[in-house]
């Protein structure tokens, strides 16, 4: 029973935790603000969903600094 109250956690689990899981939820933030908006030119919106895809990290920030400011605002 007292073999219960013991958890086991491991680097590899507070890695997860700790960088993937928070960075795995700005790229969903980030999908989701893209195709919810409209941009000034309409291949914009299709170039900034692959650039955060396949870029990890630098694509969200680019998006987050750069991209925001090339929506359409009504």
């Amino acid at each position: 029973m007292n073999n219960l109250l013991y958890i086991n956690i491991g680097a590899l689990e507070i890695f997860i935790l700790t960088l993937i899981i928070p960075l795995l939820i700005l790229k969903i933030y980030c999908i989701i603000d893209i195709t919810r908006s409209k941009f000034n030119e309409p291949v914009n919106k299709l170039l900034w969903t692959i650039i955060v895809i396949f870029v990890p990290l630098i694509g969200e920030l680019l998006y987050l600094i750069v991209g925001r400011s090339q929506k359409q605002f009504r």
